[in-house]
């Protein structure tokens, strides 16, 4: 049964805030458009595992604040370090000394770099490698699959989705594509342009991935792709960035490269290394990053990153913090473990109601992903945003992901589980007569469109 049924303060807020901010929000994935009409509109605050909406709601946290929040909102022993270092300062004219422990401790975990560079948010990060590796190579191309869903808010990527107003045609010839885990679309592409390719950056695995290559199944076949595609990168002369801005602190400790011992030149790092506080992070090999350094004299300098808040004292603290806690009680197997968990207790209460052909559980440990089907057997924005707006009624933000963190407990997964049962039943009616009988407003939309 429902228990969420009151979101006036939601829909107020709703009413104002695309006058104030373009978007209505500051992440496209957090738009009202990506959400059912029955829903949170700005969330008051969060705790651990659980969220609490402007109206009072009180939700199960599903995403982690997309995907940031590694070990739960609020984290005691992490704001304890963050609260040290605000009574400090967080900002001065020169570096603070905690950016040194940060780089020593960083390094540690990444033996295959020796340097690395902080900055507030993934695109300048990624953007950053991008700028290396043409430095480096003195080529113009990048490589990324065209099947990933996001790389950077810079053009060189965004003038290769759907939305490329505002990018000169110029600019977006300049990335080429290939398909995601294929070594002989990679190989063609290189073959395509011989030695004009600068780099080739891709994430190091998926938690869902249509091209049969294993990558959510725990196979090995993203470390021979990654291990192949180092090696026809580096034969071409071109360099080789993997992104772990979705997989690191998730796949393993401190990300896959480390996993599968691979040694890509540049690796950028986001997301859940800093327990939702914004400090992201470029590593990658002494004779690549130091093209963005000022002590090759008589050189052209190569301008890298140069960021007022990269160095904030209270965000790096909340990084330092994280990843003792990670050392200290291993989260990632706390974390699989929840996973694990949550996708055998889900797919019995699918089995239970029939619907194996049209909900799915990709078995991806580290963040379990749904598909949503109509009775066609297609894939159905309306009946994922049924499914959303069900789980939301019942207490439980959900996007269609499951992202295990420290906090999640047994408890929470069975929680979900009893208000995920509950849902289905309305699932069912709508593959029978049609998610829009069901649904109050509009499917959810894809962030990339052309139009709106």
């Amino acid at each position: 049964m429902k228990t969420i049924t009151n979101f006036a303060k939601s829909n107020e807020y709703r009413s104002v805030i695309h006058d104030l901010i373009p978007g209505g929000a500051h992440t496209y994935s957090r738009g009202d458009d990506q959400f059912p009409q029955l829903s949170p509109a700005a969330i008051s605050h969060g705790k651990g595992a659980y969220l609490w909406d402007i109206d009072g709601n009180k939700y199960l946290d599903c995403p982690m604040g997309l995907t940031s929040v590694s070990l739960g909102h609020a984290y005691e022993p992490v704001l304890e370090r963050v609260r040290e270092e605000l009574l400090r300062g967080v900002n001065f004219q020169r570096p603070s000394v905690i950016e040194r422990e940060m780089a020593e401790k960083f390094l540690a975990l990444v033996p295959q770099h020796d340097m690395i560079k902080f900055a507030k948010n993934g695109s300048s990060v990624t953007t950053a490698a991008v700028k290396l590796a043409r430095g480096f190579t003195g080529r113009k191309l990048i490589a990324f699959p065209g099947d990933h869903p996001f790389y950077s808010f810079d053009d060189w990527f965004i003038g290769k989705t759907a939305c490329s107003l505002g990018v000169p045609e110029e600019i977006s010839a300049l990335s080429v594509t290939y398909k995601g885990c294929d070594i002989d679309s990679l190989r063609e592409l290189f073959a395509k342009y011989p030695g004009q390719i600068a780099a080739v950056i891709t994430e190091p695995e998926r938690n869902a991935c249509g091209n049969g290559c294993g990558c959510a199944h725990g196979q090995e076949a993203p470390k021979r792709f990654l291990q192949e595609a180092i090696a026809l990168a580096h034969k071409d002369g071109a360099l080789f960035i993997i992104d772990e801005m979705i997989t690191g602190f998730k796949t393993h400790f401190p990300g896959t490269l480390v996993k599968y011992g691979v040694e890509p030149d540049l690796t950028t790092w986001g997301k859940g290394i800093a327990n939702g506080f914004s400090f992201c992070a470029l590593t990658g090999k002494k004779e690549v990053m130091e093209l963005g350094g000022i002590r090759r004299t008589g050189t052209e300098k190569l301008f890298l990153i140069s960021s007022t808040h990269g160095g904030e004292t209270h965000a790096i603290a909340a990084g330092l913090a994280t990843i003792d806690i990670f050392l200290k009680e291993n989260v990632v197997a706390h974390n699989h473990a929840i996973g694990d968990y949550f996708i055998a207790k889900n797919r019995e209460i699918i089995a239970k109601h029939g619907l194996e052909s049209y909900v799915e559980i990709v078995p991806s440990n580290w963040m379990p992903i749904f598909g949503f089907k109509d009775k066609t057997g297609a894939v159905s924005a309306g009946m994922r945003t049924l499914a959303m707006q069900e789980l939301i009624g019942r207490g439980v933000l959900f996007q269609g992901t499951f992202v295990p963190c420290f906090s999640h407990t047994k408890a929470d997964v069975d929680f979900f589980a009893a208000m995920f049962d509950e849902s289905l039943e309305t699932y069912k009616r709508g593959l029978e007569d049609g998610f829009e009988k069901h649904l109050l407003g509009e499917a959810a939309k894809p962030v990339f469109r052309k139009i709106l």
